[in-house]
């Protein structure tokens, strides 16, 4: 051997294979079936929330009975008694007609109307007391005309999403007297100030807050000349809704199956000689009556002031209220297409007028020469429906009658 050196010899070669990456196609598919089982996972969970969410709205707003007692009988006059004053395009709300003979009226919001407080003249709506004086109103519902010959409108603002507003307009010329903007300690979102009743002096308001989403009804006393409002009487059984789901020509009237229409305090009406003031929610079975003065009292406590409410009687399911210089107190009845008249000495509900005309009777105000009109706001053919189902169901009339009664025009 050379050098003496040990002989090496070449080294093995590497027959290890490299790595190699995943194939392509291999790599797709589990991506794809990852993205498959999460967006799976996601779409359950989504369905999940909506479905608990529906469920708290059903609890919250839904269900009841819809065994509301019948109390119409059989109508002292018959369904020709009632004369057409107009007949609209969209549903009318409220009316208020003047001493004079002029007939006031307001679009029912639910319907989406392009004007808001109307005066029906020849049969025609003309938009008052502008049509550029319609862009200060939001949601109005109640209108009232007072005795110093002014009109009262009270405006909501989309169930407390905008200012709720309580406005006097002089009747001669359309100009704005009085304005009180309600702070949201009293009119909050979710509060619905549904109608409202002026004393004969003109001097206090009442207002009936249904509070329809925000389930907190209540009366509130407006004081005109400080322009100082109370909530009273909030969450007392009078004007809390009982649960009962209205039933409206055939229809139920619970919206998608979850939201029943049910407001708390709505119908609303001060006796004539301004001692008495008449309230219910639509859906409760009693009439339900509290002394103005006992209202206008700040002194009251809140338990002193519930313990001055007296279950009057007996009603219908109704919305619309007015009474007579006789003290009677007139209802509808919006599940029989009704306008019944209660008795306080007798303590009997009579039927006046039942006709199948009459979709939904809402609001009332007696008119000169003992008058007594009465609007149908068809709420059963617009609430929860589409657009379309407005013009579908159109006209919509309004109507009066006599009943026989004598009473102050205006309310």
């Amino acid at each position: 051997m050379l050098g003496g050196g040990r002989c090496h010899a070449p080294p093995l070669p590497d027959k290890t294979p490299p790595p190699q990456p995943f194939p392509a196609s291999g790599g797709g598919s589990f991506g794809r079936g990852l993205n498959v089982r999460l967006l799976g996972r996601l779409l359950l969970v989504l369905l999940s929330l909506v479905a608990l969410l529906l469920l708290a709205l059903k609890l919250r707003y839904g269900g009841g009975s819809t065994d509301f007692p019948d109390r119409s009988g059989t109508p002292s006059l018959p369904a020709s008694a009632l004369e057409v004053v107009a007949e609209l395009p969209t549903p009318p709300g409220n009316i208020a007609v003047s001493a004079q003979g002029r007939v006031f009226v307001s679009l029912h919001p639910e319907a989406r109307p392009s004007q808001t407080l109307v005066e029906l003249v020849d049969g025609q709506m003309r938009p008052w007391p502008s049509a550029a004086a319609q862009a200060r109103f939001t949601d109005v519902l109640g209108i009232r005309i007072d005795g110093q010959q002014r009109l009262w409108t009270l405006d909501n603002g989309g169930h407390g999403l905008k200012a709720v507003k309580l406005t006097a307009f002089d009747l001669a010329t359309g100009a704005v007297l009085r304005e009180i903007v309600f702070p949201r300690a009293l009119a909050g979102l979710g509060s619905h100030y549904n109608d409202l009743q002026v004393s004969a002096d003109g001097g206090t308001v009442y207002i009936a807050d249904a509070s329809f989403f925000g389930l907190r009804p209540a009366l509130v006393v407006v004081d005109v000349a400080s322009g100082q409002a109370r909530r009273l009487l909030e969450g007392h059984p009078s004007v809390v809704a009982e649960k009962y789901i209205p039933v409206v020509q055939g229809r139920r009237m619970e919206a998608f199956g979850l939201v029943a229409i049910r407001p708390g305090v709505d119908s609303i009406a001060l006796s004539r000689d301004d001692q008495w003031l008449y309230y219910a929610p639509i859906s409760n079975s009693h009439l339900y009556r509290i002394r103005t003065a006992d209202l206008r009292n700040p002194a009251l406590e809140a338990e002193q002031l519930a313990g001055q409410v007296e279950t009057l009687a007996p009603k219908t399911m109704s919305d619309g209220l007015s009474s007579d210089d006789q003290g009677r107190i007139y209802l509808s009845d919006l599940e029989h297409s009704a306008v019944v008249r209660y008795t306080p000495e007798t303590g009997a509900l009579e039927t006046l007028i039942k006709t199948e005309a009459l979709r939904w009777p809402d609001g009332f105000s007696f008119g000169p020469d003992g008058w007594l009109y009465v609007t149908g706001s068809a709420l059963q053919q617009v609430i929860g429906l589409p657009a379309a189902s407005v013009a579908a169901h159109a006209p919509y009339p309004v109507f009066r009658f006599q009943p026989g009664a004598s009473a102050a025009a205006g309310h």
